[in-house]
Order: C-alpha cells, then sequence, then structure tokens
C-alpha cells in the first residue's frame, strides 16, 4: 500500500486533516481528520510503500501498545484511510 499522491496532512487551527493539493481538488465536503497517532503514522509513510505490519512497528516502537492491539488499531485505521480514498 502506499499514500495516493496529491493529500497532504495539515494542522489547521490545532487540528490535523488531510487536504487535497490543487485547484482541481478543492472540496471541502469530505475533510479528514485525523487523531496525533494516525498523524503521526501518516507522516512516517508519505512517499513509501507499507504494510500493516510497518504500521504496527511504528507504534509498538513509539507507544506502549502491544503489538495485537496495534495491529487491531491498525487494521481499523487501513480501512478508514482505504474508505476515504488516500491510500492505495
Amino acid at each position: 500500500m502506499k499514500t495516493k499522491q496529491g493529500f497532504i496532512l495539515r494542522n489547521v487551527c490545532g487540528e490535523n486533516i488531510i487536504v487535497a493539493e490543487g485547484e482541481t481538488n478543492i472540496d471541502f465536503s469530505n475533510i479528514i481528520s485525523m487523531n496525533e497517532t494516525s498523524a503521526f503514522l501518516w507522516n512516517n509513510i508519505q512517499g513509501k510503500e507499507f504494510t500493516h505490519g510497518d504500521l504496527v512497528d511504528l507504534l509498538t516502537e513509539t507507544y506502549q501498545v502491544d503489538a495485537q492491539k496495534a495491529l487491531e488499531d491498525v487494521t481499523r485505521l487501513v480501512e478508514n484511510w482505504k474508505s476515504a480514498g488516500i491510500i492505495e
């Protein structure tokens, strides 16, 4: 998997949101908000191929979370990202 080109994480008024770059991508009806942890993961996978395992490793190395819980959270997050159309 990898992030789709043209989507950038921005901090707007203290909120982490994914925005599409370029005039043709201006559509504020589908703003994607991310918490601190998902924003951390997004920043670490930009421009790279990644797997569920890569995300789990990032979580377990950075936060005090066991691998099973991290995998559950990553699985849910990846499905949300796919539904939002920001990864391929």
